[in-house]
């Protein structure tokens, strides 16, 4: 399956070997190959945490220093959200936690040292999903198990309750945001999520931050509120390998209060903020806790 999934990474990014087929006679350019030429799909180097990462383009995040291997810029590895997350939850130890999109995996790992029952982790963007698995390995993982799919479907399909479900990075990116909150209700009684929200007093008009957005308001009732949804786009930034947005070129923000207003109505009478950052280079963002203390 791993074996599977490389190939198929290897295709997305366009690896070809030199020697064209690997049948007799498959390719003219076979008798161009120097017979001691390494091919180029094998690693002629002793095995290293930087042979791992180079074998997946399009790192965001760093490794962690001890492992001396250049990835991405972001050290999600010091993440100081998950702490604050943990804070407000408690211990997660025995716990059965969700993750959604965890992209490469280094909140998993925070999380993983906790100690939970164990983590799903479910990745829909599929070279995000063999760098967790390369994650997984060098930081040696061991509660979490990756899963390539979309996690609305799981949401709705799956049986099993969870103690805390993670969406760090994801509800922006959701085509039904408001669909999504509803589904993390009825699954866990806790949810932590970090997003970017739409304001018109942090983002005003001419703000460059704004040139995703279309203009277009979506208004959709909610349990008897109207909620205003506003219309973004990626401007076909999900061509590049570092591409880490949703499935789908439409997806819409949310404002703020309204967030808070739906998970309220949602049933989650314990909700928290914090990390507001109106001034955020994406646009503003948030994180919020939000948990449901009445049964």
């Amino acid at each position: 399956m791993l074996a599977k999934l490389f190939r198929t990474a290897s295709s997305l990014v366009g690896f070809q070997a030199h020697g064209g087929s690997d049948r007799q006679g498959g390719g003219s350019s076979a008798a161009h190959t120097r017979p001691d030429a390494v091919l180029d799909k094998y690693v002629d180097a002793p095995p290293s945490a930087q042979n791992a990462v180079d074998a997946v383009p399009g790192w965001n995040h760093a490794m962690p220093p001890h492992l001396a291997a250049a990835a991405g810029d972001t050290p999600l590895y010091a993440d100081a959200r998950i702490p604050w997350c943990l804070e407000q939850f408690g211990t997660i130890a025995g716990c059965k936690i969700l993750e959604l999109g965890p992209l490469e995996g280094m909140h998993t790992y925070l999380l993983d040292q906790q100690q939970p029952e164990f983590i799903h982790a479910i990745e829909a963007n599929r070279l995000a999903f063999l760098r967790c698995l390369i994650t997984k390995e060098l930081l040696e993982i061991k509660h979490a198990k990756f899963m390539l799919g979309n996690f609305l479907p799981w949401l709705e399909q799956t049986e099993t309750t969870y103690d805390l479900i993670i969406a760090s990075g994801v509800l922006y990116h959701m085509s039904n945001p408001l669909h999504l909150l509803e589904l993390i209700a009825k699954r866990a009684s806790a949810v932590y999520l970090w997003t970017h929200y739409f304001s018109d007093e942090a983002m005003p008009k001419g703000d460059l931050r704004r040139k995703h957005m279309s203009g277009e308001v979506e208004r959709r009732t909610f349990r008897g509120i109207t909620v205003p949804l506003y219309r973004r786009g990626y401007l076909n930034s999900w061509k590049d390998h570092m591409f880490c947005g949703g499935m789908h070129d439409r997806h819409y923000w949310i404002e703020k209060d309204d967030i808070v207003r739906v998970l309220g109505l949602l049933g989650f009478d314990d909700i928290r903020t914090a990390h507001d950052d109106p001034s955020h280079p994406n646009g503003p963002a948030l994180s919020v806790f939000a948990r449901r203390l009445k049964a």
